[in-house]
C-alpha cells in the first residue's frame, strides 16, 4: 500500500477548495483531484454578481483561479486528473485515479452538478456568453431582453417564471406537448403575461455574431 493521506478531496468547485483552504490550515496536508476541467461550473460563468466580496463582480475563471491560489498558498496539493473510482468499503479509503491508487483516512467529495446542454451547432461557442444553465445566477444580465427557456420540467418551469423579473418576454420552449412538470408549476408558467409556450419544437442551432449570442433557429 502507497502512503496513506489525511484527507483526499476530489472535485474543484467553490465547495472543493473552500474544504482545501481549510484542511491546509489545519496542517492535515490535504491532497485534490480536480479533474480536467479544474474549477468546476464557474468556468463557464463570465460574471458573478451574487458572491459576498466583489461589489464590482468578477470572472469566474478569475475567482476559481483565485481560490485555488488561496488553497495552494496554505499547503493544498492540487492533480488535475480524473477520478476513475472510490472503494469506501474498507479503511483507508481507496481512490483509483488514471489507474493509480491513493489512499486516504478521509475523503471529501465535492463533485457538484453537471449542467445537461442540448449541442445544437453554435452552443460551444456561446456557453457563457448568452447561453447559461443557470436562471438565478445570470437573469439579470438579461434586463429588458427576450430569452429562451429550454425544457418541460419543474426547472424549466421555475426558471422560465423567475426571469420574468428582468426579461422583457420568456418563451419556454418544448419538444413535447405534455409537461413534466407539476400541475402548480406548469400553470404559474403558462399563466404569466410574459411567457409564451411554445411546443414541439426544439433548439436545431443558435445563432451569433462577434458580440455573443443573438438568437435561435427552432
Amino acid at each position: 500500500m502507497s502512503d496513506v493521506h489525511n484527507v483526499i478531496i476530489i472535485g474543484s468547485g467553490p465547495a472543493g477548495y473552500t474544504a482545501g483552504l481549510y484542511a491546509a490550515r489545519a496542517m492535515l496536508e490535504p491532497l485534490m483531484f480536480a479533474g480536467y476541467m479544474s474549477g468546476g461550473q464557474l468556468m463557464l460563468t463570465s460574471d458573478i454578481e451574487n458572491f459576498p466580496g466583489y461589489p464590482e463582480g468578477i470572472g469566474g475563471p478569475e475567482m476559481m483561479m483565485q481560490l485555488r491560489e488561496q488553497a495552494e498558498r496554505f499547503g493544498l496539493k492540487v492533480e488535475d486528473k480524473n477520478v476513475e473510482s472510490v472503494d469506501t468499503s474498507s479503511r483507508p479509503f481507496k481512490v483509483t485515479v488514471e489507474g493509480e491508487d491513493f489512499f486516504a483516512h478521509s475523503l471529501i467529495v465535492s463533485t457538484g452538478a453537471e449542467s445537461i446542454w442540448l449541442d445544437a451547432p453554435g452552443e460551444a461557442e456561446q456557453k457563457g456568453r448568452g447561453i447559461s444553465t443557470c436562471a438565478t445566477c445570470d437573469g439579470a444580465f438579461f434586463r429588458e431582453e427576450e430569452v429562451l427557456v429550454i425544457g418541460g420540467g419543474d426547472s424549466a418551469c421555475e426558471e422560465a417564471t423567475f426571469l420574468t423579473r428582468f426579461a422583457s418576454k420568456v418563451t419556454l420552449v418544448h419538444r413535447r406537448d405534455v409537461f413534466r412538470a407539476s400541475t402548480i408549476m406548469y400553470e404559474r408558467a403558462a399563466n404569466h403575461p410574459k411567457i409564451e409556450i411554445k411546443t414541439f419544437r426544439q433548439v436545431k442551432e443558435w445563432l451569433s455574431d462577434e458580440k455573443g449570442l443573438t438568437g435561435a433557429v427552432l
